[in-house]
């Protein structure tokens, strides 16, 4: 792609608070350029020596501007326009003229690119005498290679990666997304909503303005939430639904989220976290809409009276989304640092966020997900208290300073966690709970905190101790794979045959 004169005729402007999308610029492609001025003189017979004496150019120059070495003035490309009887924007459509023309592009293309580098192959330049069945099947041989490339695992290198500067860029804007808190308000205001918790009929009729109608069936692939059919404009949907209902209405959020921001597949696992995070916080901009949250939430700071489980009933969902919803207003509308964490009931960090200098545990990599968290954290602590119905507070002085934080329990099949909302010591003041008593020290990551066993458990027991490790099925299993990471495309497509030819 050229970035000279000819490259500002089209560019696509990111959309605002939306930085961590890399910002791209669509400019005149030479190759297709060069190509598209070779079918136009040889359609009228002219030889390059012939056109290069009516434009006054070399042959040799008008070679390189065929072979997209070269990028031409714009005086130059509207004299040859001319001499060929065309209009310039015939030259500039970004289309190949013809089937041969389309193959060599292609070939050129995919030989440029990174995953034919990597292999350490020559490149095949193809010539005049070359078949065109030559160049397609090239150009298939590529197109299998990429596809191969698309469903191979990704390393938990790369996945950790990918996660470690998807949460960078996020704490860099405060876990706020603007751009998508203005989608979603937009979207919710026509579907009639007027104020509080988004009901299941709002979400159905939100659908419809898409196009699409919600079906809810007992058959969904084991390894898919929901299915989208784009050819028949249905969104398939469990039967089932957590209490409260907010599993389906947030299950066909997420499934719009990717028709109305635009999701092709994903090129990579970095590609595939951003768009999993995108419509998470799009769904949940619906079911708790900034401008009745902020609201609330304003009312509640100004009472100092701010709690998540006030915060959670009167949107009717789960205690975590309405604590991750939290993350994304509480810095932008309340001017409140703070951080939360999801530990399972074996103190392995499962999700983590930070804008208050809680020093979360990381791994070598920069990781936070599946490090042990300190032992006396209240994300932890909550498990030994007898009553768990209700949120636990606690005040930890750490190395970092002393953080309020407001810790509420739960389970799964697959075990306990519990989600934990906090604050430094200083923002405590405008939460229910500040009042409390419970007080811990916590001197991680110095391992003589919690990390090694007290001097006569040591003495007693060192030597004498051989456990049996219980090992994580996640920690030798690969990534999933797949167009779409851990899905089924088989079992999907026939899920879809099935359905489109029995509904």
């Amino acid at each position: 792609m050229s970035t000279g004169e000819l490259a500002d005729t089209h560019h696509w402007q990111e959309p605002p608070n939306f930085r961590y999308r890399q910002r791209m610029t669509i400019t005149v492609d030479l190759a297709t350029l060069g190509h598209r001025i070779r079918h136009f003189r040889t359609a009228r017979g002219l030889t390059l020596g012939a056109l290069g004496a009516q434009v006054g150019a070399a042959p040799s120059q008008l070679s390189l501007i065929e072979n997209g070495k070269r990028e031409p003035r714009l005086s130059l490309l509207t004299d040859i326009a001319a001499r060929l009887g065309i209009e310039v924007a015939d030259l500039l459509v970004d289309e190949a003229p013809d089937r041969r023309s389309r193959l060599e592009l292609e070939v050129a293309r995919l030989q440029a690119g990174q995953l034919y580098a990597s292999l350490g192959l020559p490149t095949v330049k193809p010539t005049s005498g070359t078949p065109d069945e030559t160049l397609a099947a090239l150009v298939g041989l590529h197109e299998e290679l990429q596809r191969r490339a698309r469903l191979a695992i990704a390393t938990p290198e790369e996945a950790r990666r990918a996660n470690n500067q998807l949460r960078d860029v996020l704490q860099a804007e405060n876990n706020y997304l603007g751009f998508i808190e203005d989608l979603a308000e937009e979207t919710v205001a026509k579907t009639g909503h007027t104020g509080g918790a988004l009901t299941h009929r709002e979400v159905t009729v939100m659908a419809e303005q898409l196009g699409f109608k919600l079906v809810y069936v007992d058959d969904l692939p084991h390894s898919a939430r929901s299915v989208t059919d784009l050819a028949n404009g249905r969104i398939y949907l469990p039967p089932a639904s957590i209490p409260g209902g907010h599993g389906l209405r947030s299950m066909a959020l997420q499934a719009m989220a990717h028709r109305l921001l635009g999701h092709e597949r994903p090129d990579d696992y970095a590609d595939f976290l951003r768009q999993r995070l995108e419509i998470n916080y799009f769904a949940a901009a619906c079911l708790m809409p900034q401008r009745d949250a902020v609201a609330f939430l304003q009312r509640a700071k100004a009472d100092r009276d701010l709690s998540i489980e006030d915060f959670r009933d009167s949107f009717g969902t789960t205690h975590e989304s309405a604590a991750l919803r939290f993350t994304n207003l509480a810095t932008q509308h309340l001017g409140i640092r703070m951080h939360f964490l999801r530990v399972g009931d074996d103190g392995a960090l499962q999700k983590g966020y930070e804008n208050d200098g809680l020093p979360l545990p990381t791994d070598a990599t920069g990781a936070i997900e599946g490090q042990l968290v300190c032992r006396n954290w209240s994300a932890r602590t909550a498990f030994t208290h007898t009553n768990r119905t209700t949120e636990f507070y606690q005040y930890t002085d750490t190395p970092a300073g002393t953080f309020w934080c407001a810790t509420q329990t739960g389970s799964t099949d697959s075990g306990g966690f519990s989600i934990t909302v906090g604050v430094p010591f200083d923002e405590a003041k405008w939460f229910r709970g500040r009042e409390t008593t419970v007080r811990a020290v916590s001197r991680c990551p110095d391992e003589s905190c919690c990390r090694r066993p007290a001097a006569d458990l040591e003495a007693r027991w060192g030597g004498n101790a051989w456990p049996s490790a219980r090992l994580h099925a996640h920690i030798l299993a690969p990534l999933p794979s797949g167009s779409f990471p851990g899905v089924d495309d088989s079992e999907v497509y026939a899920f879809l045959d099935q359905h489109a030819t029995s509904d």
